[in-house]
């Protein structure tokens, strides 16, 4: 090395070796020291950068319910609920120092409904309207820590990465806790012996719901132990939680006094036994196996409306991004015209029906309608398709057995 020759202070290269070197006084960087400086200079703005909810950029009840109809068919009570639950939540996390010793608490949501009726779709229309990190976690696969399957904090690690780990962000984000009946424990009573993936789960939530630190592994915690944790506050994460209850209907008919089936007497006349799921309430909820702890951090309660023919049939063909349009939509990128008879419409409804698969099977059903046109139509140079009666019932008498699997 030449007596005079320059090296980096940071990496120890020397001027050959570097390329170009930056001088300053009695210090040098070279290039490559630059640009890693100034990757690591972004990620912790990155990481650091303060997330704001203002007040006055929440949208209105109003307003979040009118996004939700563009969506989302019917479910006039759910979106209602939901719409004041996450306009007073974000107004709570808008807040600035308090002023007053009146303390506003969180507005997690529990929506109850058959599986099908648009939960999630709900749930992921909110956070899209808000703009906020949010991710949906399936509460089957949740286990007390130690035991095979996912701990609890991997909740909170799917919301860092859907936040792309700005922890500010993260901490003013939706979760959306989906199958949440299937951790309900398995009777009216406290358990004696383990219940991995039920009780036990329901009372690892709690910290979560209530609001508090919780150190999270950001990769998830088994398969990367030596990773650093991550503090996140929930005190302003919103959850929702989801769950089709199988059976609550019985419970409910059984606490206001009534059957499910059988002749109406005259103390229920008043009654919908045809949509008991609007009658539900707390104690239904604790009957089927939530915790009372659980149930009192979610005190927003509500319910999703039995999907009939008619509802079905909008959500084929009315909202933004309903089935249809977004078929419609694949073949215009191919140059190609796509329509559906009326009577085709009718048949994936009355399918959808008699499969028992709700609003989630008519993608299902106009998929295998479809797959055979989506195959062809690309290498074909047609510029105009039209699916009629006579050839869905073929696509989908084909694919009967493998519908109803």
């Amino acid at each position: 090395m030449a007596k005079n020759s320059k090296v980096c202070n940071f990496c120890g290269r020397n001027e050959r070796d570097a390329g170009l070197l930056i001088t300053g006084i009695g210090v040098n960087i070279c290039a490559t020291c630059t640009e890693a400086a100034h990757k690591i200079i972004e990620e912790e703005f990155r990481r650091g950068k303060e997330f704001r909810v203002d007040s006055e950029d929440i949208p209105k009840p109003r307003e979040i319910k009118e996004f939700l109809d563009q969506y989302v068919i019917g479910q006039d009570e759910a979106k209602k609920f939901l719409s004041v639950a996450v306009y007073n939540h974000y107004k709570r996390v808008s807040q600035e120092v308090e002023t007053d010793d009146v303390e506003i608490e969180k507005s997690n949501i529990i929506m109850v409904g058959a599986t099908g009726t648009g939960k999630t779709l709900l749930a992921r229309t909110i956070a899209k309207k808000l703009q906020v990190p949010f991710t949906i976690v399936d509460a089957t696969v949740l286990t007390e820590a130690g035991y095979v399957g996912e701990d609890i904090e991997s909740i909170l690690t799917r919301l860092l990465q859907a936040a792309d780990y700005n922890v500010a962000a993260a901490e003013k984000g939706i979760v959306f806790i989906d199958e949440i009946d299937k951790i309900a424990r398995k009777g009216d009573n406290p358990s004696i012996t383990r219940d991995v993936s039920g009780e036990g789960v329901q009372q690892g939530m709690l910290k979560l719901l209530e609001g508090s630190v919780v150190l999270v592994p950001p990769q998830g915690g088994r398969k990367h132990p030596e990773q650093k944790m991550v503090e996140v506050n929930t005190k302003n994460i919103l959850f929702i939680c989801g769950g089709a209850f199988d059976g609550i209907e019985k419970r409910i008919a059984s606490r206001l006094n009534t059957n499910v089936v059988g002749f109406r007497d005259k103390a229920s006349v008043s009654i919908d036994r045809n949509n008991l799921l609007q009658y539900i309430a707390p104690q239904d909820l604790k009957a089927f196996g939530l915790i009372p702890e659980i149930i009192g951090r979610l005190p927003i309660l509500t319910y999703l409306e039995p999907l009939d023919r008619e509802a079905l049939k909008r959500i084929l063909t009315e909202p933004k991004n309903s089935i249809i349009k977004q078929y419609q939509k694949l073949f215009k990128m191919d140059r190609v015209e796509l329509t559906f008879d009326e009577e085709v419409i009718d048949y994936v409804v009355d399918k959808a029906i008699e499969y028992k698969l709700g609003a989630r099977g008519l993608r299902s059903i106009v998929e295998a309608i479809m797959i055979d046109i989506m195959f062809d139509i690309p290498s074909e140079h047609k510029d105009k398709f039209n699916v009629d009666l006579e050839y869905a019932k073929d696509k989908i008498e084909k694919a009967g057995s493998k519908m109803l699997a």
